[in-house]
């Protein structure tokens, strides 16, 4: 049997793709297919294929945190399904997924993808958003590395996470001198790490203003040539660029691997202030870019309209189809986008009871 929440997600579906069923079929199933629609990316995965999330050609780690990290029906883009991180009050690690691809110096860290190739340059994508009520800056969000030894010691990292204030910054860092010889022992070996220059965004992406709304974030890392400081970390939110650091020299003259391994990760430092949830969705990586074709940065819930009444100019978001009871309703149809208004009045045959169990 369907839960109710099921039963809300499909007809939420239902009602945004009338008028729009193309638009609507590539929103809903980005990574369906997306080999062969999309050849220069490495990596896709948006939480709808359930099973193992470590296995071959997902990830090759995963801590789930007891079952506060996992994915979860109606918590996605759009009603679909993605990953919710709970933090309980005071708490630190929240757990993480760490997808490898390219050639890796163990099998440990390769779940068969494209690992006959060293990759120089990489971009990846996320979608991320914040409960509402949410406090604080978790500072942990994602970085792109180099796994130079299956002892994990590390080559480079380019860092996204928290600025220490309301936003995100860039963070890369160097593990090998000037010849090439990798200097750091082991994962996040602070004592040899050479931190090469924090750049912030501009967005207070976690400040109240931004909460309970969904943002991509897409980050790009390109690797300098053996012996010239030619290195790049970029990110933007949306379309925006939020921060650049050109110039850079993360390997000296190292060249044994290229770019391994892209992890996220819901790491407080300082642990939360609060019991609450962050959600992902839609994780590609990628040899070019990516771009946020669904990105609304909009709440995820909007209220239904009432038959006849105004639909605001630029209409974002979702429709909130909780607790109407069986019933017909008139509504207008949103792109997935959540940006293009389709002027038509559609009949909504919702079969939702009032949800009353969450």
């Amino acid at each position: 049997m369907h839960s109710n929440r099921h039963v809300l997600s499909c007809a939420l579906v239902s009602l945004i793709c009338l008028g729009s069923l193309p638009r609507c079929a590539r929103a809903a199933s980005e990574c369906d297919g997306w080999q062969v629609s999309h050849p220069d990316w490495i990596f896709c995965d948006d939480f709808e294929k359930g099973g193992a999330l470590v296995a071959q050609g997902r990830y090759f780690e995963y801590d789930d945190n007891k079952g506060d990290f996992k994915p979860a029906e109606g918590v996605g883009l759009h009603g679909s399904t993605g990953m919710r991180a709970v933090w309980q009050s005071a708490e630190v690690d929240a757990g993480n997924l760490k997808v490898g691809f390219g050639r890796a110096p163990s099998t440990y860290f390769s779940k068969g993808i494209r690992t006959d190739k060293d990759f120089r340059e990489v971009y990846y994508r996320m979608f991320v958003r914040l409960q509402k009520g949410w406090k604080g800056n978790p500072f942990k969000l994602s970085r792109a590395t180099v796994i130079a030894k299956a002892d994990w010691s590390q080559a480079m990292i380019a860092h996204v996470w928290g600025d220490r204030a309301n936003g995100l910054q860039l963070d890369p860092a160097r593990c090998t001198d000037e010849a090439g010889a990798v200097k750091c022992s082991g994962y996040n070996d602070f004592n040899n790490i050479q931190w090469i220059g924090a750049k912030a965004g501009t967005t207070p992406v976690f400040s109240p203003t931004y909460s309970d709304k969904w943002l991509c974030v897409e980050a790009h890392v390109r690797l300098n040539d053996p012996g010239i400081s030619n290195g790049v970390q970029e990110y933007w939110i949306g379309d925006t660029l939020e921060a650049k650091r050109d110039g850079l020299n993360f390997l000296g003259g190292y060249k044994a691997y290229g770019i391994n391994g892209v992890f996220l990760e819901n790491y407080w430092n300082s642990g939360s202030p609060q019991l609450q949830e962050r959600y992902f969705d839609n994780l590609v990586v990628s040899t070019n870019r990516i771009g946020c074709a669904d990105n609304s940065g909009a709440p995820a819930i909007l209220p239904i309209p009432e038959a006849g009444s105004t639909v605001p100019a630029e209409p974002q978001g979702a429709l909130n189809l909780k607790g109407i009871p069986a019933a017909e309703a008139l509504g207008r149809a949103w792109s997935m986008t959540g940006r293009e208004l389709f002027g038509r009045k559609i009949k909504v045959n919702a079969l939702v009871e009032p949800n009353t169990a969450d």
